[in-house]
């Protein structure tokens, strides 16, 4: 138990109900299990489950009533509504995206256009962006995933896309891992992810901190969304009224993430 949600469990409300289902994002996972950990110590005939499968299983899920909800660490796209009309979007969060090298990596800092440069193939050493003279060894996230999605919009732009020599993985955490153990690679994570075993590099001169997020000069950020197929009700709305109250808001920064309800 987290020391966020253990600073809440004297002090959170929120309506009664029996079981919930959330599944999707697993950039919003962490954050979402330790808000319902504290929703259930405060509503003990609460029952939420909360599983991954990336954004777009999310928003599936929601839009096809297999989970009560959904969650998406990105924007619904426009074929996405299409398909589920009557989806309602929550924003809880925000989150920004840290570019993090394996920190046998000598590099403190790069342009956004090298990013794009090396996540699209067209730059393969780090001695062409001011570092070691080594092969690099791209890691991004799988199709579906809203990280990568983000990522996509925020850095790629349309111009460019992933190199299909990128070593895929499934979750923040196995990017990590893999940034970490592998020599000359670099990789993107969810602020909430980064630690010590991999560098994160500064974007344009700026540092990824929440801080420089806040103050508006990092600018790879994107939203944790929860999804719901039409309005939501009982022990959802319950569940949803708590994450976005005061308590809820404040658990959320203590787990690392920026508060959508100022």
């Amino acid at each position: 138990m987290t020391a966020a949600v253990m600073a809440l469990l004297a002090g959170c409300g929120g309506g009664g109900g029996h079981a919930l289902s959330l599944a999707g994002s697993t950039s919003v996972q962490p954050v979402a299990e330790a808000l319902a950990e504290a929703y259930m110590a405060q509503n003990p005939d609460a029952v939420i489950d909360v599983q991954g499968g990336g954004s777009s299983v999310g928003v599936t899920s929601a839009g096809e009533g297999t989970a009560d909800i959904g969650m998406a660490s990105r924007d619904i796209k426009d074929d996405e509504f299409t398909q589920f009309p009557d989806l309602q979007i929550i924003t809880i969060a925000y989150d920004g995206i840290a570019v993090v090298v394996n920190p046998g990596v000598e590099l403190a800092a790069l342009s956004l256009e090298q990013v794009r440069g090396i996540f699209s193939g067209e730059i393969t050493n780090f001695s062409a962006v001011g570092g070691p003279d080594g092969a690099i060894v791209v890691v991004s996230r799988e199709e579906g995933s809203g990280t990568r999605g983000a990522f996509e919009d925020l850095v790629m732009g349309e111009e460019s896309v992933i190199t299909e020599h990128a070593i895929l993985q499934q979750s923040n955490g196995a990017i990590r891992t893999a940034v970490a153990g592998t020599r000359n690679a670099i990789g993107y994570l969810s602020f909430g992810y980064v630690d010590e075993g991999v560098r994160a590099v500064a974007i344009d001169g700026v540092d990824p901190t929440m801080a420089n997020v806040l103050n508006g000069s990092y600018r790879i950020v994107r939203p944790f969304n929860l999804v719901t197929d039409g309005a939501p009700g009982g022990m959802a709305q319950g569940f949803l009224d708590f994450i976005l109250s005061s308590d809820g808001q404040t658990l959320i920064e203590g787990e690392g993430y920026i508060r959508a309800a100022q």
